[in-house]
């Protein structure tokens, strides 16, 4: 598989991760963060399915633009998925008329701008070549983890999370687990701010490296930038040799 970490803004050439947003094979997004910002709308119609972990905005602030750039009228509507309190929130809070027109409601041609699609956490389903897991994760919003298998690879996307045990369980029933990609936001100094907002810092980062099967990469995102280089130090302090800082706009084939 391949995994591309979209970037938000640049400083000085290099692209930084202010909002998440993840590209699997190029067709499957992870993520609206960043989504509706990355490359040409050409480049982005190519994207007709999206999961979304959570509702927080630096998950979903770009998905309605991303809607705007990826219709086509030849092509079949984009479909985002989620678990069902996230497809609730999105209709009530974005899709509303209010924040944003309601897409799901515009139709042309008999089909509507967007699908909404609620999944349910521990029922694999196929996705645009690949087959796809949710597993809810311990955030301060309904959120849900994903575990992505195609038939040589999987990878395992934590999502924003604490401390968390169901997905590490389910991980170790894949298929060839060969990539984690999981957060740690805060330095360890920290760590009472990332208890009450379900994140992690380097030393938690580490104790849920322990619960996970053997892979061969673990990549860190979601690294808060006015602590990055702090928390980079810290992450290498773990000894870690399949740890990785995950680079916004780098391309990774796992």
């Amino acid at each position: 598989m391949k995994l591309r970490i979209l970037g938000t803004a640049l400083d000085g050439g290099e692209p930084k991760q202010y909002a998440s947003s993840y590209l699997v094979n190029d067709v499957l997004a992870i993520d609206a963060g960043c989504l509706g910002f990355w490359r040409s709308p050409d480049d982005q119609a190519g994207i007709r399915h999206i999961l979304i972990t959570h509702t927080h905005l630096d998950h979903i602030a770009s998905l309605p633009m991303f809607i705007e750039n990826a219709y086509r009228p030849g092509l079949e509507s984009v479909t985002v998925y989620g678990l069902a309190e996230t497809v609730e929130a999105l209709q009530r809070h974005v899709f509303n008329d209010v924040i944003w027109p309601n897409f799901v409601k515009i139709t042309v041609g008999g089909k509507p701008l967007v699908r909404l699609q609620p999944i349910k956490a521990g029922e694999p389903f196929p996705l645009a070549g690949l087959t796809v897991s949710a597993i809810r994760v311990d955030h301060i919003v309904p959120t849900c983890g994903f575990i992505v298998t195609d038939q040589t690879s999987t990878i395992i996307f934590g999502a924003d999370s604490g401390p968390t045990q169901q997905l590490w369980e389910a991980a170790h029933g894949t298929p060839r687990p060969r990539a984690v990609v999981l957060e740690a936001c805060f330095p360890n100094s920290m760590k009472e701010l990332a208890q009450v907002s379900a994140h992690l810092t380097p030393e938690m980062f580490g104790a849920e490296v322990a619960k996970m099967p053997v892979v061969d990469r673990i990549i860190a995102v979601h690294l808060k930038e006015v602590f990055r280089k702090q928390v980079e130090q810290e992450l290498a302090l773990l000894g870690l040799p399949q740890l990785e800082i995950g680079v916004a706009s780098r391309e990774y084939e796992i």
